[in-house]
C-alpha cells in the first residue's frame, strides 16, 4: 500500500491543524487507501484473465497440432525391449485393410502373460541370455556392419563388400521367437480394430514360448503350469470369449507345440517329462486356434496350424524383397548340396543325421558346416550360415530335437531347394504356405535312397532343378515377418507376408465354420 506521507507537526509559533483540516487529511488516506486496492484488485483480475486466455490458446494449439493417437499401449515396457514405433500420424492416411473379411482384435492382457515376461531376460532360456534376441520387439540384434551380399541397395558392389547404410532390414533373430515377432506386427497391422464388436479375430498375445523356456527346469508341476492356467481362467472371464467359446480366438507359439502338451493321465505313452507344460490341453486352449512352429501332426487336428520359423530378413518395403529375389535367382551356385547342422541322439535321428554328415564329408560337391565341433563359431553367424546356403543347389533338411527347422526357412531364403527326410519337417506342417505338391520345390529321400544322397540329387535334370528354384524364391515373401515398423507409416506393404497369410487363413477357417 501507498500512503501519502505525513507533514512534521508545527513549528512552534505556529498555529496547529484546525479540526476541520484534521478531517479533510483523514478522508485523504481513506481514499488512497481504496484506490489503491482497486487498482491492485484490477491488476490481479486482468493478469487472471491473461493466463487463461494464454493456457486455453496452448492447448487448443497442442491438441490440433499433435492429435491424440489411436494407439494404446498396453503396459510398461520392460529392459532390453525396443518398442516399435506404432503411433498413427495425423498426416497420415488412415490405414485400410487389405485382406478380405479380417478385423483382428489384440487383448491388452496384463503384463505377467507377456512383456512382464521380459523383465528377467537374462533368465528366460536354460541355455542363452535372451537380451539380445527379445530387443527390437523380438527382432533381435541389427546384423552389422552388414555384408553387401545382403544389402537392400540396388547397387551390387561396395569399396568395402559391406552396407553401411543406417538402416537395416536383416537381424540376427532367435529361433523360437515368433510371437514376439507376431504380436509387434499385429498391432501395427492395418486390419486391427479398437472395437471387439467389429472383429472377427482374436489375438491373445501370450508370449508362451518365451514362458515355456523359463519354467523347463521346473520340477514342480503346479508351479511350471501356473501361468497357462491363470492366462485361461483371464481368458474365460472376458464378455469376448464367452460370445463364441473361444473359436474365433487365438494365439501364437515360438516353440513346438511339444513344449505345451505335457499329459500327466496318460501312462501308456510312458510320457517322459523334458520340461513342457500342459498350456494346449487345457479345455479352453483347446477351443482356440493354436498357431506354432511346429504342430502335433496326429493329434492337432484342425486347431494346430503350422507357421514359418522365423528367419533373418525383416522387409520394411516390397522393393527389398523383389531385390533380393533378383539376387537370389542370379547367385551362383558351387556347390550341389550343403548341410549345416550337427550330429543327434536317438536312432532314427542319429541314423539320417550320421549318414549326410558322413557324406558330405567326403564329397567333393557338398559344403558342410558342421555344427557340432564346439569350435565352429560360423554356427552361429546367420551370415555365415546363408552364405554356404546361397551357394548350393540343394539343402538338406534333416529332423533335429523335433521334426521342423529353422533351417528350412533359412534354405527358402537363400534360394536353395529344401531336400526332406520326414514328411513332418514340412509338408504336414505348414499347409497355409507351402504349394500342395511338394514336387515343386522340394526333393523327399527316404529308405535306401538316403545310402547314396548324391546320386539322387544328380538324377534330377537342370531344367526342373531351375524351376524348383524359381518356385522356392517366389514363395519368399510369404514365409517372412516384415519389420513390424513397415505399415506403421505405410499402411501398404507391397505384398503378403507370414502374418497376412495367417490372418486371411484364420478368417477363411472361421467363415467356413459359421457356414457349415
Amino acid at each position: 500500500m501507498f500512503f501519502r506521507k505525513q507533514q512534521a507537526p508545527a513549528a512552534a509559533g505556529t498555529a496547529p491543524w484546525t479540526e476541520e483540516e484534521t478531517e479533510k487529511l483523514s478522508k485523504n488516506k481513506e481514499t488512497q487507501y481504496f484506490t489503491s486496492t482497486m487498482n491492485t484488485q484490477n491488476k490481479l483480475w486482468f493478469f487472471n484473465v491473461f493466463l487463461f486466455v494464454f493456457l486455453l490458446a496452448w492447448f487448443l494449439v497442442s491438441f490440433f497440432r499433435f492429435p491424440p493417437t489411436n494407439t494404446k499401449p498396453h503396459t510398461t515396457l520392460p529392459p532390453h525391449y525396443t518398442l516399435v514405433n506404432n503411433t498413427k500420424s495425423a498426416l497420415n492416411i488412415i490405414p485400410t485393410c487389405n485382406l478380405e473379411n479380417v478385423s483382428v482384435y489384440v487383448y491388452s492382457l496384463p503384463a505377467e502373460f507377456n512383456l512382464g515376461l521380459l523383465k528377467d531376460c537374462h533368465n528366460l532360456s536354460i541355455y542363452t541370455d535372451m537380451c539380445p534376441y527379445v530387443a527390437n520387439c523380438g527382432l533381435g540384434q541389427p546384423l552389422w556392419p552388414l555384408p553387401q551380399e545382403y544389402s537392400s541397395s540396388s547397387s551390387s558392389s561396395s569399396a568395402n563388400n559391406y552396407d553401411n547404410s543406417s538402416t537395416s532390414s536383416w537381424f540376427a533373430t532367435y529361433q523360437f521367437i515368433a510371437e514376439m515377432i507376431f504380436h509387434a506386427r499385429v498391432e501395427n497391422h492395418p486390419c486391427r480394430t479398437w472395437d471387439p464388436k467389429r472383429a472377427n479375430l482374436f489375438y491373445v498375445p501370450f508370449y508362451g514360448g518365451l514362458y515355456a523356456a523359463s519354467t523347463a527346469r521346473e520340477s514342480d508341476l503346479k508351479a511350471r503350469d501356473a501361468l497357462a492356467v491363470r492366462l485361461a481362467e483371464y481368458i474365460e472371464s472376458q464378455e469376448t470369449w464367452r460370445n463364441q467359446k473361444g473359436k474365433d480366438h487365438f494365439m501364437v507359439l515360438g516353440r513346438t507345440a511339444w513344449d505345451f502338451m505335457r499329459n500327466d493321465n496318460n501312462e501308456e505313452d510312458n510320457v517322459v517329462d523334458y520340461g513342457a507344460n500342459r498350456l494346449l490341453n487345457l479345455p479352453a486352449i483347446k477351443n482356440m486356434s493354436v498357431l506354432t512352429v511346429e504342430r502335433q501332426p496326429w493329434t492337432g487336428g484342425s486347431k494346430q496350424h503350422g507357421i514359418p520359423y522365423p528367419s533373418y530378413f525383416h522387409p520394411l518395403k516390397f522393393n527389398e524383397v523383389v531385390r533380393w529375389q533378383k539376387k537370389m535367382r542370379e547367385a551362383k551356385r558351387p556347390h550341389l548340396w550343403s548341410f549345416a547342422g550337427a550330429p543327434r541322439k536317438g536312432s532314427d535321428k542319429a541314423a539320417i543325421r550320421d549318414k549326410i554328415l558322413s557324406q558330405c564329408h567326403k564329397s567333393s560337391r557338398c559344403e558342410l558346416l558342421n555344427c557340432g565341433a564346439i569350435s565352429n563359431y560360423k554356427c552361429h553367424k546367420p551370415t555365415e550360415v546363408l552364405h554356404v546356403m546361397r551357394k548350393s543347389e540343394f539343402c538338406l533338411q534333416a529332423p533335429g530335437d523335433s521334426f521342423t527347422r529353422r533351417s528350412t526357412f533359412d534354405a527358402f531364403l537363400t534360394g536353395c531347394v529344401p531336400v526332406f527326410f520326414s514328411p513332418h519337417t514340412a509338408y504336414t506342417q505348414y499347409a497355409w504356405y507351402l504349394p500342395s505338391d511338394w514336387k515343386t520345390y522340394s526333393v523327399y529321400i527316404e529308405g535306401d535312397r538316403t545310402e547314396s544322397i548324391e546320386e539322387v540329387l544328380l538324377k534330377i535334370d537342370k531344367n526342373t532343378v531351375k524351376k524348383m528354384r524359381e518356385r522356392v524364391i517366389d514363395l519368399i515373401p510369404t514365409l517372412t515377418y516384415a519389420h513390424p515398423n513397415a505399415t506403421a507409416t505405410d499402411h501398404h506393404l507391397g505384398f503378403k507376408d507370414a502374418v497376412d497369410v495367417a490372418l486371411s487363413a484364420l478368417s477363411n477357417q472361421l467363415h467356413l465354420l459359421d457356414s457349415s
